[in-house]
């Protein structure tokens, strides 16, 4: 040690560990941690920029897109589909006619996974995007047991693509009585 050197604190050496962390500082490692993160991610001043957080200019939000097309069913408290820079948010779709009626189609829950899968694929063609653009989905069932039948409708939707990751539950009360509700994320172009 060199002069008034002191040398650096074995609670913050690597490899430190719990048992040379001093008894009441434990609590700050996950604080400096933080501060350190915070404080290698911020991004420089340009040169010439004033380095005061103060003195920037907050950023112009991202635009939001709404995407409405015809022949997809909707209430008028959501829009089918909003882009926001890279990613496309589909609101959930049911099984309504291609008519735009607020009903679902008859025939069970195969016909109201096409139907529905058919509308998602109308919002996707509106965003100029198709199936093989989504990226995630997530699928309502009012009862788990129609998960087989659902599946075998919706999978053909992918023949010779990769699906989309997706997750799936069962609930009650999807909206007109459904018995499917299927709603994406998909890479804008």
């Amino acid at each position: 040690m060199r002069g008034r050197e002191r040398p650096f604190p074995l609670w913050l050496r690597p490899g430190g560990g719990p048992a040379a962390t001093p008894p009441g500082r434990a609590c700050m490692m996950p604080a400096l941690a933080a501060l350190a993160t915070i404080i290698a991610c911020e991004s420089p001043p340009a040169p010439g920029e004033d380095a005061q957080q103060g003195d920037r200019a907050m950023p112009e939000p991202t635009p939001i897109e709404h995407i409405v097309p015809d022949g997809v069913a909707r209430l008028p408290v959501f829009t089918p589909a909003v882009r926001v820079g890279d990613l496309v948010f589909l609101s959930g779709a049911i099984g309504t006619p291609p008519s735009g009626e607020l009903r679902v189609v008859d025939g069970g829950v195969g016909a109201e996974t096409r139907a529905t899968m058919d509308n998602i694929g109308r919002v996707l063609e509106a965003a100029g995007l198709g199936f093989a653009d989504l990226v995630k989905c997530t699928v309502f069932l009012a009862d788990i047991a129609d998960y087989a039948e659902m599946n075998e409708a919706y999978v053909t939707y992918f023949e010779g693509i990769e699906p989309p990751a997706r997750s799936a539950m069962a609930g009650s009360g999807l909206a007109l009585g459904a018995r499917v509700e299927i709603e994406c994320i998909a890479r804008g172009k």
